[in-house]
């Protein structure tokens, strides 16, 4: 299990039982483990997600890698999923946080 912290300092684990969901759902994110995390920690922009979910995003050549998770207390998150997208149309989301450029 690995923790990084999110953009609001919050503590987020990716178990190994989320990775093993990760790659049998999304094969498409297989070695890819690093990259996951380092979106959490440094992403181009949050969107709101479901629920109470997060979604990070950060642009890898022309498509996002999304990374969704819950923050549950100021201490504590997961991470629920990730997975590649071009779907995502940005002006029609919530943002909750974006990098400075």
């Amino acid at each position: 299990m690995d923790i990084v912290k999110s953009v609001n300092d919050v503590p987020i684990r990716l178990t190994d039982e989320r990775w093993v969901h990760i790659i049998e759902n999304h094969d498409d994110m297989a070695g890819y483990y690093d990259e996951v995390l380092t979106v959490v920690e440094s992403p181009d922009c949050v969107i709101k997600g479901y629920g109470n979910a997060l979604i990070a995003l950060r642009k890898l050549q022309k498509k996002f890698l999304a990374v969704v998770y819950k923050e549950i207390s100021s201490d504590d998150g997961f991470i629920v999923t990730a997975y590649f997208t071009n779907k995502i149309k940005l002006e029609r989301e919530v943002t909750l946080w974006q990098r400075q450029k």
